[in-house]
């Protein structure tokens, strides 16, 4: 049975939030910064799953690092 990843989980509800608070700013039509964050917001969790792909500790230390 695999292990829940908090991480992932809280960096999936983030993204879900971001995407339902995005589509509030599309319609008051305000497209740069829904655009803006749309993109920043989502990425998160694909940070996250490029790092948890490391080929050892301290390369997943330093992807984790360069995303902050």
């Amino acid at each position: 049975m695999a292990k829940d990843n908090v991480l992932q989980n809280k960096s999936y509800s983030f993204a879900l939030e971001i995407v339902a608070f995005c589509k509030e700013l599309n319609n008051k039509k305000e497209y740069v910064i829904e655009k803006q964050l749309l993109k920043s917001g989502t990425s998160i969790g694909a940070n996250i799953e490029e790092a948890q792909m490391a080929e050892s500790k301290a390369d997943f230390i330093s992807k984790l690092y360069s995303f902050a």
